[in-house]
């Protein structure tokens, strides 16, 4: 028998077995926070937690006066799989390593929605590494790991694998998410891919579950023309 989810992880699956199931279409008004507090028997900051976990999933949408609103969901013009980096370095014949230049046990920062948008408990480990191809630096890289899914991560060196390729090889997950987008370099950033200050780049951001549970979330940089995104289709594709 399964350890029952806390209360609000439970609230937020309710609801979200009501979105993805059909059941409450785009533009449907959800139960209000004090009809939600009085079916659950819970405190509203519980209820408040769930809401915002998925409005930062982009399931609803909290309105003033209006209350929380069913999404319409984003159109997407494509599902990527975006391959290990290990394995594009491989491909492309340069000789590939990770450094690792920070880590630290610690919460989830409660200001950042990426990190909450995991919905994991108790202790993370962050990590901050770059991707070397051949003598120039390839990719920099910001993950945290929950170490409640994932304790043997705190004690991983990460020397030998990326935090990456070794999540891929031990740690199964059910649900992924990813985020693509064009940014400019910060200063730190751009001094560790030897750019200019400001110049573009391409961010790819991952959020990886296992069922409920939230394993890791990543922000991987790359300079604008470092990194190509492909996807294949074939006629009849959804």
């Amino acid at each position: 028998m399964g350890v029952p989810l806390p209360l609000g992880r439970r609230i937020r699956a309710d609801i979200e077995a009501q979105i993805k199931g059909g059941h409450w279409p785009p533009g449907y008004r959800l139960p209000t926070e004090q009809e939600l507090q009085t079916r659950y028997g819970c405190a509203r900051a519980t209820v408040g937690k769930a809401l915002s976990a998925l409005a930062d999933a982009g399931l609803v949408e909290r309105r003033k006066k209006a209350g929380t609103i069913v999404a319409t969901p984003r159109a997407h013009t494509a599902v990527l799989t975006i391959p290990d980096i290990a394995e594009v370095m491989a491909a492309r014949g340069q000789a590939y390593r990770f450094e690792l230049t920070g880590r630290a046990v610690r919460a989830v920062d409660p200001a950042s929605s990426n990190e909450r948008a995991l919905m994991a408990h108790g202790a993370m480990i962050a990590l901050a590494g770059m991707h070397h191809a051949d003598s120039s630096v390839f990719a920099l890289e910001r993950r945290v790991i929950s170490l409640a899914q994932v304790p043997e991560a705190e004690s991983e060196p990460f020397v030998r694998q990326a935090p990456g390729t070794w999540l891929l090889q031990h740690i199964p997950w059910t649900r992924a998410r990813h985020r693509i987008c064009a940014a400019s370099l910060a200063a730190e950033d751009a001094r560790a891919l030897g750019l200019p200050e400001g110049s573009a780049c391409l961010r790819l951001e991952r959020w990886t579950w296992r069922e409920l549970a939230g394993i890791t979330y990543v922000e991987q940089t790359f300079a604008a023309d470092q990194f190509d995104l492909i996807a294949e289709f074939s006629p009849g594709g959804v």
